[in-house]
C-alpha cells in the first residue's frame, strides 16, 4: 500500500496502514481471548483491501481499550504483551534493526547488542554484525549462551563451521527450551556443512522434538533436498503445509520467514 495519497472514504493512505495494524492486533486479543465470532470478523478485514474499519474500530473500542485500561494488573499486562507481539510480527526486518539500533544507542546492554548482531546477520549484514557482537566476545559475557548462539549464526553465515560448531559445544542445552532448538539447529547446519551428515540428522531430530519454532522442520526439509532424499524432504514439506494452515494468523507471521522457505522448497520439487 503507498503511504501517499488516499484511499476508501477519502482517508490517506497511511491512515489505512495503521488501522491494518490495529486490525490484526485486535485479532490477536480476540483469539487470546477466545472471543471467536470477533476473531471471524476481523480476520476477514485482514484480508480485504481497505476494509474493517468501523468492525476494528468498535472492537478497539469496546473491547481492546477498555482491557487495557482494566483494574487487573495480569490482564493488563497480558494484553499490553499482546499488542506489542502483534505489531512485532508485520514489522520488516530493517525497520526491526533501525529500532534495535536505537535501543542500543539507549542502552547498551547484553540483550539490545545481541538483537542487533542477530537481526544484522539475518539481513545479510555480516561486517556490522561482527562490529556489533566484538565487544561481547572480548567481555564477561563471552560464553554467554546468548553471545554463543549470536556468534555461531554469524560463524556460519561466514563459511566457518568448525568455528560455530566450537562455540555451540559450550551451550546448556537445558537452559531453555528455546536455547535448545536454537543450538541443535545451528549444530545440524554446522555439521552440514562440514560433511557429517549423520551427525545433523541426529541433530536436526533433537531439534524437532519439542521445537519452539518451524526453523528446524523448514531447516530439515532444505537438508534433505540437498541429499537427494526428495520423498522424505515432501513429508517434512506436507507437515509444515499442515502447521501453516492450522496456525493462527499472529503464528503465521511469526514463523513466516520458515513458512516461506517451505514453500520455496515445495515449488523445487515440483520441478
Amino acid at each position: 500500500m503507498e503511504l501517499t495519497g488516499t484511499g476508501l472514504y477519502g482517508l490517506p493512505n497511511f491512515v489505512w496502514a495503521i488501522i491494518y495494524v490495529l486490525n490484526i492486533i485486535c485479532l490477536v486479543h480476540a483469539l487470546v481471548t477466545r472471543n471467536w465470532l470477533w476473531a471471524a470478523f476481523l480476520a476477514f478485514g485482514v484480508f480485504i483491501s481497505q476494509g474493517g474499519l468501523f468492525v476494528t474500530l468498535f472492537y478497539a473500542f469496546s473491547e481492546l481499550f477498555p482491557a487495557l485500561r482494566g483494574s487487573g494488573t495480569r490482564t493488563r499486562r497480558a494484553v499490553q504483551h499482546t499488542v506489542q507481539t502483534g505489531v512485532e510480527a508485520v514489522k520488516p526486518l530493517e525497520t526491526k534493526i533501525a529500532e534495535a539500533q536505537t535501543a542500543l544507542d539507549r542502552s547498551d546492554t547484553l540483550a539490545n547488542r545481541s538483537s542487533l548482531a542477530h537481526l544484522l546477520t539475518r539481513a545479510g549484514r555480516l561486517d556490522e554484525a561482527q562490529a556489533t557482537l566484538h565487544p561481547l566476545l572480548t567481555g564477561i559475557y563471552r560464553d554467554d549462551p546468548v553471545v554463543l548462539l549470536t556468534s555461531a549464526q554469524l560463524d556460519l553465515a561466514q563459511g566457518q563451521p568448525a568455528v560455530a560448531e566450537s562455540k555451540l559445544s559450550q551451550v546448556e542445552l537445558q537452559t531453555s527450551a528455546a536455547t535448545r532448538t536454537r543450538a541443535l539447529t545451528l549444530l545440524a547446519e554446522a555439521q552440514a556443512q562440514q560433511g557429517n551428515l549423520d551427525g545433523a540428522e541426529a541433530r536436526y531430530q533433537e531439534a524437532m522434538h519439542a521445537a519452539t519454532t518451524e526453523e528446524p522442520r523448514a531447516r530439515y526439509a532444505e537438508f534433505l533436498l540437498k541429499q537427494g532424499r526428495a520423498e522424505q524432504a515432501h513429508e517434512v514439506l506436507n507437515r509444515l503445509l499442515q502447521i501453516e494452515n492450522e496456525a493462527t494468523p499472529l503464528y503465521r507471521r511469526q514463523e513466516r520467514e520458515w513458512f516461506e522457505l517451505a514453500a520455496k522448497l515445495r515449488r523445487q520439487l515440483r520441478r
